[in-house]
């Protein structure tokens, strides 16, 4: 039990940093494709808006990232776990009530469509990175 959750926490931090790794990176190798759009984004965010309209290319981008970052999370939680369903399902959870607050935070300003979507394949890509794991 303590392996899961370690897993699922380890997991946790990992998606955590891998997000903000790839849109530092992205923000600095396409400033204008990706940095622009998602620095007022942020603004948006964090002062209350004003004249923003979410741009569905950084959407997307995001709806892609959040795919990658949560089955790579995924495995790395089986692997701590050393087992592929528990671990993983934990971390799908508990990155579920993080999409669901950034879905709070940021659901003026971007389709609903896109707040469907992000939050629905947290789980099932964290499930399915767990199942990489090759079992022994």
């Amino acid at each position: 039990m303590l392996r899961i959750a370690l897993g699922a926490i380890a997991g946790f931090f990992a998606w955590m940093i891998l997000w903000v790794a790839t849109e530092k990176t992205l923000s600095a190798i396409l400033p204008e494709w990706y940095g622009a759009p998602q620095l007022a984004f942020q603004n948006a965010v964090e002062n209350g808006g004003g004249q923003f309209t979410a741009e569905t290319r950084l959407l997307l981008a995001h709806i892609v990232i959040v795919t990658i970052v949560s089955a790579m999370s995924g495995y790395l939680a089986a692997l701590i776990a050393d087992e592929n369903l528990r671990g993983p399902m934990v971390l799908g959870f508990l990155l579920l009530a993080m999409g669901l607050m950034k879905a709070y935070m940021s659901w003026p300003y971007v389709p609903i469509w896109y707040h469907v979507v992000f939050t629905a394949v947290l789980i099932p890509m964290a499930i399915l990175g767990g199942k990489l794991k090759p079992t022994v």
